[in-house]
């Protein structure tokens, strides 16, 4: 069974930095795409950033320059690293592996597992 596990987020002043995590077991197939997403109350999910199957990232081009997805050695274990955030990064981010279209509910969904969701709230 495909496991999801998110930790990192909290609350922090405009121009700091947090770190998200999340670790994924259960994987036997060799995928190892994923995606960070996030949602704000009124808004709707939308995709961060990924990892792509092929290896490539991708950033949505508000955090680009500014987020940074990573894989742990273990490749097993993923990170988004967030810096310079803005008062517009307040959300609940969930990460899910593989990749795909945004949905923001922890669970299974259409073939991708979801982690718990972690809030982040930045302030000014």
């Amino acid at each position: 069974e495909v496991q999801v596990l998110q930790s990192g987020g909290g609350s922090v002043q405009a121009g700091e930095s947090l770190r998200l995590s999340c670790t994924v077991s259960g994987r036997t197939s060799g995928e190892s795409s994923m995606g960070w997403y996030r949602q704000a109350p009124g808004h709707q999910c939308e995709v961060v950033a990924m990892l792509k199957p092929d290896g490539t990232k991708y950033y949505t081009d508000s955090v680009k320059g500014r987020f940074t997805i990573s894989q742990d050695d273990a490749q097993s274990t993923y990170s988004l690293q967030m810096d310079s955030l803005k008062l517009d990064d307040s959300a609940a981010y969930y990460c899910a592996a593989p990749a795909g279209p945004p949905r923001c509910v922890s669970g299974y969904w259409s073939g991708a597992w979801w982690g718990q969701g972690t809030q982040v709230t930045v302030s000014s």
